[in-house]
């Protein structure tokens, strides 16, 4: 398993502890990439090449389970677990 804890989301209530989403991969210049939660709920940090979420047999992986959503100054912060 791995965790992802930085999915910033801009408000509460668009997916609960539990679900299980759908996640997209994106990509900027020098191979940096990021995922969104779909539908656009929440978009994580910025990770290098070694850091994709890829399974064992470097596929994307595109589904995930939601385990926390916690709130502080700066807004909404989802954590989800994926089968890497």
């Amino acid at each position: 398993m791995r965790t992802i804890d930085d999915f910033k989301c801009e408000r509460t209530g668009l997916v609960n502890v539990g679900d299980e989403v759908e996640i997209r991969e994106g990509s900027l210049p020098n191979s940096v990439y990021y995922y969104v939660i779909e539908p656009a709920v929440a978009m994580s940090g910025n990770y290098s090449l070694g850091e994709r979420l890829v399974d064992r047999n470097g596929n994307v992986i595109t589904k995930g389970r939601i385990t926390d959503i916690r709130q502080n100054d700066r807004g909404y912060y989802i954590t989800a677990e994926f089968d890497e």
